[in-house]
């Protein structure tokens, strides 16, 4: 009778056991199922999806949402956010542009110019955040806007290119220097992208950085606690200005990219950049069930959101509806990471 009376019970734990691990399991790779269950029905649909021209494509176009959403994941990690990520590349791309066709400066010195005024936003906003305690979500909403604004008045509103008339009714005589224009153009083996090399040697540097050193873990620490990590003698102030820098600095880089892409400043070309580089980084909280920002995340996200809108464009979907589509997959990952399971771990 003693035996019978213990095997009920145990027997009554297996299969509550057995969901938890499938929960566990669910929340853990979610946004790995739904991105297979989406390259199936893509590729099922239209054979040329998963094409390696297509698949670089995809890589191209994310590149820059990528390297934007990782420096949202390094403000997220210090418990800060950087609203103005999307701003400061459009300007950059506006400032890279000016300093070519106006300024008529070469390539090396116009990179070097956008990258020190990513820096220099990124400065401000910490000073903004850390030296004036401005929140965050203030702080670089303000900048944001002030950055949109200025990347217009140079150019009077206009896109830049070889000819723009200018406020002052001159015609801008200078071009884009051909080697400037490799950095967004040039292919390594007639096949990988530059920007998608550059940006995925900057993804592994910043996730080594973030989860394999001491730099990392302070960050961490800093966003967890920032109270504990200042008593444990952790630079607080300097942690969270850094962050901003970085973020800074990684988003003129994405500015660069678009205009060394495209050609020219165009003043519509860094709408979109904010929604899909934080919804890179949210994202990042679903994968692998780390519940946290994460730069493995934050790129899993942006190519999350590039296969999304390839997928439906090849698909022929109307644009119009491309949005709330997206939305609808990526709260249905967010949903079963966050949602299974949840009452135990």
């Amino acid at each position: 009778m003693s035996v019978d009376s213990n095997a009920a019970p145990v027997a009554a734990a297996r299969p509550a056991r057995e969901t938890r691990d499938v929960g566990r399991i669910l929340r853990r790779y979610a946004i790995f199922i739904v991105l297979a269950a989406l390259l199936v029905l893509f590729q099922s649909v239209e054979p040329a999806f998963l094409r390696v021209n297509n698949l670089f494509s995809v890589l191209q176009s994310v590149a820059v949402v990528a390297l934007l959403g990782i420096g949202v994941t390094v403000t997220l990690a210090v418990d800060g956010f950087d609203l103005s990520v999307g701003s400061t590349a459009a300007f950059t791309l506006m400032l890279s542009s000016y300093a070519m066709v106006v300024l008529q400066l070469g390539a090396v010195p116009t990179v070097g110019l956008a990258l020190l005024g990513g820096a220099a936003i990124g400065l401000i906003n910490g000073f903004l955040i850390v030296g004036l305690r401005i929140p965050d979500l203030l702080a670089t909403l303000g900048m944001m806007f002030l950055l949109s604004g200025l990347q217009l008045i140079p150019s009077g509103g206009r896109s830049i290119s070889t000819g723009v008339i200018l406020p002052n009714g001159s015609a801008a005589a200078g071009s884009f220097d051909p080697a400037f224009l490799l950095i967004g153009r040039y292919r390594l083996w007639d096949l990988a992208p530059l920007p998608v090399v550059i940006v995925a040697i900057i993804a592994l540097i910043a996730w080594f950085v973030m989860e394999r050193t001491r730099w990392g873990r302070v960050f961490y620490a800093v966003g967890g606690n920032e109270a504990a990590a200042h008593l444990a003698g952790a630079p607080v102030k300097t942690y969270r200005l850094a962050a901003y820098v970085v973020s800074g600095i990684l988003a003129a880089l994405g500015g660069v990219f678009i205009a060394a892409r495209v050609g020219r400043g165009d003043v519509f070309a860094g709408s979109s950049l904010l929604l899909d580089s934080v919804a890179a980084a949210l994202i990042g909280f679903a994968v692998l069930d780390k519940r946290h920002a994460n730069v493995l995340g934050a790129v899993t996200g942006a190519v999350f959101v590039g296969i999304v809108l390839n997928g439906l464009t090849m698909l022929n979907v109307p644009y119009y509806t491309q949005d709330f589509v997206k939305g609808i997959v990526l709260v249905g990952a967010l949903a079963i990471t966050f949602g299974i399971g949840r009452g135990r771990r």
